[in-house]
């Protein structure tokens, strides 16, 4: 889900557990809490199955990512909140943030008492090293930023762009993890190395990397602000959403973002007074990428088509529980809500309906041809299609079952395989995949949802890793141009007329079909910590594998306390 990056998983050490995780013997077992002592560990799930061990904080493939590890090691400059898109960053690493009115311009302050986890002193030059080994190497630069100049005067950072940050501030602030310059500048291949024993400087350090988990320990000195509550993180990756249900239901995993069947009766009901679900919506999609490098997936007639028969109403029901990821209405693929204000004239009240005849007619008119129950290309071979996504991932396969059953009623034969997580992860970024159920990026913008479905900037050829976006290989130059104009913008009127253009590609060509919104909920229990976020204080997300979980594990205090 953004989210589930997050959720996606490089080299020895594989780390998976199965049932037995969330037996007596788990080591994230909290025994000192039911003997009534204070509980001085926090233990953290995914439901990930296998991860490989790597701690390289810029790779989405890596253990630190998947779990979420990487931010308490590996601190960015701000703490962005995308609760509240729309509120300013909170100055962590840097303790003044300003852009310039164009936004090409930022200028950061760092911090005069922080320090690395090997006791070196953390200075602007790190910060400046960390832009410029974005900025020249395009493997870790996966927001693909046009940095431009990077200087340093004493603590100040000055960092120019070749064009407007407007849609990429928060991404710069709060999801750049700075990194030493004394150990970094000695790593051959930053691209690929597993980082086995990183030095950063958050608040916790790697203890140990094993099968059974991955445990973090207290900085017990040099940290540059208070010390957190938590002496210790214990994560486990839990080998599908049943293993990590059951393990936050006993108590064995406490924090987790994980979709639970039937929550209530299955996770909540079991101690009501300390099993939470908090689940805020964020301005990002979920939805059906399309390779549109494979014939005859390259014809957006086809994939019109498609989009006409996805029954988005049962997928929310069924797939994911009336509550996970709610369905969405508008053909912009743009969640209620979050997205009303982004709808342009042309599309607005146009909703998302099944319209089986209407597809059909869509493709008949393009020169398809239902032969029975099969559908039959240009050329007369059958259309077939091949759908993946990782099988713990329990939504995303009942979604696509029920997409499976879908594309049926137009003669078209899904098949349905379930790769674990560090291979599909890899056949995503590489492209070669037919179809896959997967989340766009988000933002204070719907550019982060279109940019990752749309983006010509960030399209590779197939067999090369797209890490943040354009894994259909979808080529427009018309959107690109779009995408641009909307971020380069200075006025609202410019980026209204940008967005008309975008969201009429995205319809139009339906390059990934979406299905449902976002959240950065998460599972959580307050029997040994409090001070998490709620309605009433949201002052982050509530998804462990966010940059932002950091400030949330700054939050937690003792329950007892």
């Amino acid at each position: 889900m953004q989210r589930r990056k997050l959720f996606a998983v490089a080299l020895a050490g594989v780390l998976a557990t199965g049932g037995l995780s969330a037996c007596g013997d788990s080591p994230n077992a909290n025994k000192d809490a039911s003997n009534s002592k204070s509980a001085d560990f926090l233990s953290i799930g995914m439901p990930n199955g296998t991860v490989t061990e790597s701690n390289n904080p810029f790779l989405g493939t890596s253990a630190g990512a998947s779990l979420g590890y990487r931010w308490t090691i590996y601190e960015p400059l701000g703490m962005w909140n995308n609760v509240k898109p729309s509120d300013p960053a909170k100055p962590w690493l840097a303790s003044d943030i300003k852009w310039a009115t164009d936004y090409k311009q930022l200028d950061v302050t760092i911090r005069d008492n922080a320090t690395w986890s090997d006791g070196q002193k953390l200075t602007a030059e790190d910060v400046a090293y960390t832009f410029n080994l974005i900025k020249s190497n395009e493997a870790l630069n996966i927001f693909a930023l046009p940095i431009d100049q990077v200087t340093v005067a004493g603590s100040k950072v000055t960092v120019t762009f070749k064009s407007s940050q407007f849609t990429a501030w928060h991404k710069i602030i709060s999801q750049i993890p700075i990194v030493p310059k004394h150990i970094w500048e000695k790593i051959a291949d930053p691209a690929k190395d597993p980082i086995k024993e990183p030095v950063g400087s958050g608040p916790y350090t790697l203890k140990t990397f094993s099968q059974q988990g991955i445990v973090l320990e207290r900085r017990e000195s040099g940290y540059w602000q208070d010390k957190p509550a938590v002496k210790e993180l214990r994560y486990t990756s839990y080998t599908d959403n049943n293993a990590q249900t059951t393990a936050l239901a006993s108590g064995q995993s406490e924090w987790s973002f994980v979709f639970i069947p039937n929550y209530q009766q299955t996770f909540v009901a079991k101690d009501p007074e300390h099993f939470k679900v908090w689940a805020p919506g964020v301005l990002g999609i979920h939805g059906l990428y399309i390779n549109t490098t494979q014939a005859p997936f390259d014809d957006p007639k086809l994939r019109q088509a498609m989009n006409k028969v996805i029954n988005r109403t049962d997928i929310f029901n069924q797939a994911e529980a009336g509550y996970f990821h709610p369905e969405l209405k508008s053909v912009t693929g743009l969640p209620q809500g979050a997205g009303d204000a982004f709808v342009t004239e042309a599309f607005k009240g146009q909703t998302l309906a099944v319209d089986v005849e209407g597809a059909k007619k869509i493709l008949t008119d393009a020169g398809y041809k239902l032969d029975g129950t099969t559908l039959k290309d240009k050329s007369g071979k059958p259309v077939t299609i091949k759908l993946s996504d990782p099988a713990p991932w329990s939504d995303y396969q009942t979604t696509l079952e029920i997409i499976k059953s879908n594309l049926a009623e137009i003669g078209i034969a899904a098949t349905v395989e379930k790769p674990n997580q560090n291979v599909w992860d890899q056949n995503v970024q590489k492209g070669d995949f037919g179809g896959v159920m997967r989340w766009t990026n988000g933002g204070s913008t719907p550019f982060d949802i279109y940019q990752t479905v749309m983006d010509g900037d960030l399209l590779k050829p197939v067999g090369e890793l797209a890490q943040q976006g354009n894994f259909g290989r979808f080529k427009s130059p018309e959107a690109t141009a779009a995408l641009k104009a909307y971020a380069n913008a200075t006025n609202d009127a410019d980026r209204t007329t940008a967005l008309a253009t975008i969201q009429k590609i995205f319809v139009d060509q339906a390059p990934m079909l979406p299905v449902g919104s976002d959240n950065v909920g998460g599972a959580y229990s307050t029997k040994n910590w409090i001070g998490w976020p709620s309605d009433a204080d949201p002052y982050g997300p509530m998804q462990p594998t966010q940059s932002g979980a950091l400030d949330v594990i700054m939050h937690l205090k003792p329950a007892n306390s």
